[in-house]
């Protein structure tokens, strides 16, 4: 393996954490999605450091960063553009691009927009370009989407459907600080100097990683396990839990495999291997299934969640 790919990315790490205090767990879920090509969809409660996080990997990656705050009277045209007469330039329509035009954009609360405008995201995520009046426009390469939601704030907000959720490699849950971490937040926060991030890698370097990651090897038997895995979240599909047949409405689409293969290949990659093990599956298996299954009432009326399912199914596959 090109070892220069590791020292490099734990170099990123470092960096990241003069910054983000703990949250190591989400800082290496969010860079896995990230150099796996793929959209993150970050759930928690506000304060937690959810737009430091996207801004200081931004810098720290090197890439073009822009923070879109959705909210209810938010157009389509507000994210991806829209053709206007520039005062001085002629009659002609000129195309004045919006701010999903960056390296890595921030959805901050994405479920406080409509599901139009949600929708305007969708070509964004999958094609990787905009189409106004007729005409496509291609997003800068490599481009990201991280949205973040409030779990606790429902009303007034419009949850994400099905199609939306799918787009995303990872749903990472944000969770409160521990004492030490918050202790460290205080003391980093509220003094006169602020640490700055260094730039150690660039988009290029972004995309040539994505490149050498698809590349890695993965066993057969470590690839059956993965797909026996996806095949338990469905009801009726013999490899089912006893908590999928009686809670689970609708199991994980193939877009589930191919983010949890694709992870595991970048997982295995920053754990300084050059080959998927079982480990690397049941770490990426959490986070890029629990938003691709969809319970049935029993389950919320029971306080059933998609993180018990995913567990349990785990637990229950055979490996080899």
């Amino acid at each position: 393996m090109e070892t220069n790919w590791l020292e490099r990315i734990n170099q990123v790490q470092e960096e990241i954490g003069r910054v983000i205090v703990g949250q190591r767990e989400v800082v290496d879920l969010t860079m896995i999605a990230m150099l796996a090509g793929g959209h993150v969809l970050l759930e928690g409660v506000p304060g937690l450091g959810k737009t430091l996080l996207v801004r200081t990997l931004g810098e720290a990656f090197n890439v073009s960063t822009n923070r879109i705050q959705f909210t209810p009277d938010m157009m389509p045209s507000d994210i991806t553009g829209t053709n206007l007469i520039t005062p001085g330039e002629g009659d002609d329509f000129k195309f004045k691009a919006g701010p999903v035009f960056a390296n890595l954009v921030l959805a901050d609360e994405i479920n406080r927009a409509t599901p139009k405008t949600q929708s305007a995201l969708l070509e964004s995520m999958q094609e990787r370009s905009v189409t106004v009046f007729g005409k496509s426009w291609d997003l800068p390469r490599p481009f990201f989407v991280i949205a973040t939601q409030n779990p606790l704030e429902m009303e007034g907000t419009y949850p994400l459907p099905e199609a939306q959720l799918d787009r995303f490699l990872f749903k990472v849950l944000v969770d409160y600080p521990s004492l030490s971490d918050l202790r460290e937040i205080v003391l980093r926060t509220t003094g006169s100097q602020q640490p700055q991030v260094t730039p150690l890698m660039s988009g290029e370097d972004i995309l040539t990683f994505n490149a050498f990651a698809r590349e890695v090897p993965i066993a057969e038997t470590v690839l059956e396990f993965a797909l026996k895995v996806l095949l338990a979240t469905h009801p009726g599909n013999p490899e089912a839990t006893p908590l999928v047949q009686t809670y689970v409405q609708v199991g994980a689409s193939p877009r589930g495999i191919q983010s949890i293969i694709l992870a595991a290949k970048v997982a295995a990659i920053m754990a300084g291997r050059y080959n998927v093990s079982f480990n690397d599956i049941e770490r990426v298996a959490l986070p890029a299934l629990r938003h691709r299954l969809v319970l049935n009432f029993e389950a919320y009326g029971e306080g059933v969640t998609g993180d018990q399912v995913v567990a349990e199914i785990l637990a229950a596959t055979a490996k080899g």
